[in-house]
């Protein structure tokens, strides 16, 4: 099913964007387009050769679409211009830049996961520190188990990938009265906030850090970053809490560490994932596991459609699009 929301003759040609939403559903969508919904399930609603803008299905069902869905149609897509993912991280989505029409641009969705992922960032934190899924199995249990717990107050934190959502989960770690705030980036910088510290230090940032949350990109660079050498360096009890992708932690030696109880961990993300059944994770003591759930939270879809609506602005205008991170040659 497709909408026209130019107001122009039915017969003058119009580039077509494919949107995971229903278009109707979308308030403020520019003129000059044809909008088409598709969220990847079904047939194609229209040519996937005439689609000029392809917003990438971000859900199904209540799960993230698989890569294998959100890529299907862009071999057919020999005239697509903007591909618009709804993550922050496009991973799964750079393979198909070799494919795509030359001078196509990926765009990924930064700044969109911003709230709700630095909400869940400081969710597992305290939730790891408090012991809430002790208290949980307690509960079930039908027992009053008191006890000491650590606080997030007084502790030093480390955030590893200070873009837009590393940004965020500071502003929402101030009231919480922490000792420091720490910045590790790709890219060394000065902020308002204190200085970014290069990846590179690392090896000397973590024997300092009680807790370290893990949110940056996917990359050939950060693929198995945490390893066991930059997991032996973080101090006994630190906890490591991951939102950014499974793979960027080596899983085995995450294990060894948490199974060994000198280490605590947090995790959003694995690798494997979905972890199946009877994974080690799964049994490791000191570990609580979501099942990547940082963006999906009712802070997604205004924002989302936000996002669509200005690029889709931007489109029609002629005009330099946001968080282009990849252009096919």
């Amino acid at each position: 099913m497709s909408a026209d929301h130019s107001g122009a003759h039915a017969s003058t040609p119009r580039p077509l964007a494919w949107l995971p939403y229903r278009p109707e559903e979308i308030e403020g969508l520019p003129d000059g387009l044809e909008y088409a919904y598709w969220n990847g399930g079904g047939d194609y609603p229209t040519d996937p050769a005439r689609v000029a803008f392809y917003g990438v299905p971000y859900e199904i069902d209540g799960r993230l679409a698989p890569a294998e869905v959100c890529l299907r149609p862009l071999p057919l897509m020999r005239g697509v211009r903007v591909v618009q993912a709804l993550t922050a991280g496009v991973d799964h989505l750079k393979s198909a830049l070799p494919l795509l029409p030359s001078g196509a641009v990926l765009c990924n969705a930064r700044g969109l996961h911003d709230a709700s992922t630095a909400e869940l960032a400081l969710t597992l934190t305290l939730a790891s520190l408090r012991d809430i899924p002790g208290f949980v199995r307690a509960q079930d249990a039908g027992e009053w188990r008191q006890g000491f717990r650590p606080a997030l107050a007084d502790k030093a934190v480390l955030i590893v990938g200070y873009g837009s959502i590393g940004r965020a989960i500071e502003e929402r770690l101030a009231p919480f009265e922490c000792a420091r705030v720490t910045r590790v980036a790709r890219t060394p910088r000065h902020t308002e906030r204190g200085p970014v510290h290069p990846v590179t230090a690392l090896p000397d940032l973590l024997p300092d850090a009680d807790v370290v949350i893990v949110v940056t990109p996917l990359t050939d660079e950060t693929r198995g970053l945490f390893d066991v050498g930059l997991l032996a360096r973080m101090k006994d009890g630190a906890l490591l809490v991951n939102v950014a992708r499974g793979a960027v932690v080596d899983t085995e030696a995450l294990v060894a560490e948490v199974r060994s109880g000198r280490l605590r961990a947090a995790l959003d993300v694995t690798d494997p994932e979905p972890l199946p059944p009877g994974h080690p994770l799964w049994s490791a003591p000191n570990t609580l596991i979501t099942p990547h759930v940082g963006g999906p939270s009712s802070a997604f879809r205004p924002r989302a459609e936000a996002l669509l609506r200005g690029q889709l602005a931007g489109f029609v205008l002629d005009e330099p699009l946001r968080n282009v991170v990849g252009t096919a040659i």
